[in-house]
């Protein structure tokens, strides 16, 4: 049977970094995180690196990795093999919240100035963080979409 998620179901949270996020489904034994994020203008995710592919569709705004030139916009697809390093990046000349949809696959490794991890997000990680942030701002339980 095909399972659904009503907007309401997973509600937006801050991550008091810029970014507002909802996660939809985590699949802990795949290591799959799907989630949507609202990136403020100016935001900027630290430098990681993936142990797994990641898919990303832009629906608003623009976004890019520092270090390369392709600029996501909004209709763009971006596919991320694993083992990709980068550093996202929303400029803060948008006018509008850049709106991502991503599924990701393993962790991601997040790294300092060194390039020495730092620490680590994976599915669990992320699913504990969100149902905590929702707790925090008093918000219902999400009804996050969770396979083993």
């Amino acid at each position: 049977a095909a399972l659904h998620v009503d907007a309401a179901d997973c509600p937006w949270v801050d991550s008091f970094m810029g970014v507002e996020f909802k996660l939809v489904q985590v699949r802990i034994s795949d290591g799959l995180w799907a989630m949507r994020n609202r990136f403020q203008p100016g935001a900027r995710i630290q430098k990681h690196k993936h142990t797994g592919p990641v898919y990303a569709f832009t629906m608003s705004g623009s976004w890019k990795y520092e270090e390369y030139d392709d600029v996501n916009r909004a209709g763009s697809f971006l596919y991320e093999p694993a083992g990709s390093t980068h550093t996202l990046i929303v400029p803060d000349t948008n006018t509008e919240v850049t709106d991502v949809w991503f599924a990701v696959w393993g962790a991601n490794l997040n790294l300092d100035a060194d390039g020495n991890v730092e620490s680590v997000f994976d599915a669990q990680f992320i699913l504990d963080g969100y149902v905590g942030l929702c707790e925090a701002a008093g918000l219902p339980t999400p009804k996050v979409l969770i396979g083993e």
